[in-house]
């Protein structure tokens, strides 16, 4: 069976990590940073399966779910993100993407997600985050998104300055 597969992630580090998980459990893997890059690369091969990032800084990982629906229906696709929401996964799926994944996660999650079966329902996490550690994945997330300013951030969580101020200063949470 052909493991042609497209990781769409903007964050280097995790995108080159999971491109080398995943070569080692037999995929050929092909990599984009960007909607722009991932719509050239499926122009020149439309890939067996495709793990893509939903929010990227020049767009959003359905509309390469789409494209992708459209090049090759049998597309096996699963959504990795940092914002987890019920509308962004019902979107996902309506879309055509298999599953929808948290970040992080780890390459046998995915595995599984790509290679289910169709109709079959994935297993729950043996070891899932807990609701603290999401808590502040989340709230670093949008840290850095605001370029590491407290005050926008507490603005945009809505919460007091200071209580953000007193979580950051904490380490993160065990799993």
């Amino acid at each position: 069976m052909a493991k042609e597969l497209l990781i769409l992630d903007d964050d280097n580090a995790l995108r080159r990590t999971l491109s080398r998980a995943m070569a080692q459990r037999g995929f050929s893997v092909m990599q984009a940073a960007s909607v722009k890059e991932a719509r050239e690369q499926i122009q020149i091969t439309a890939p067996d399966f495709a793990v893509l990032d939903l929010k990227l800084e020049d767009g959003n990982g359905l509309e390469i779910v789409t494209a992708l629906r459209n090049l090759r229906p049998d597309c096996r696709i699963v959504i990795l993100t940092g914002f987890g929401n019920i509308a962004t996964a019902v979107a996902a799926v309506k879309a055509g993407a298999l599953d929808y994944l948290p970040k992080p996660t780890n390459p046998d999650a995915i595995e599984k997600a790509l290679l289910q079966q169709e109709g079959n329902l994935p297993q729950p996490p043996e070891d899932p985050m807990s609701a603290d550690r999401v808590r502040w994945e989340h709230i670093q997330r949008v840290f850095e998104q605001c370029d590491r300013n407290v005050s926008e951030t507490a603005r945009r969580l809505k919460m007091h300055r200071r209580t953000l101020q007193r979580i950051l200063a904490k380490h993160a949470p065990r799993s």
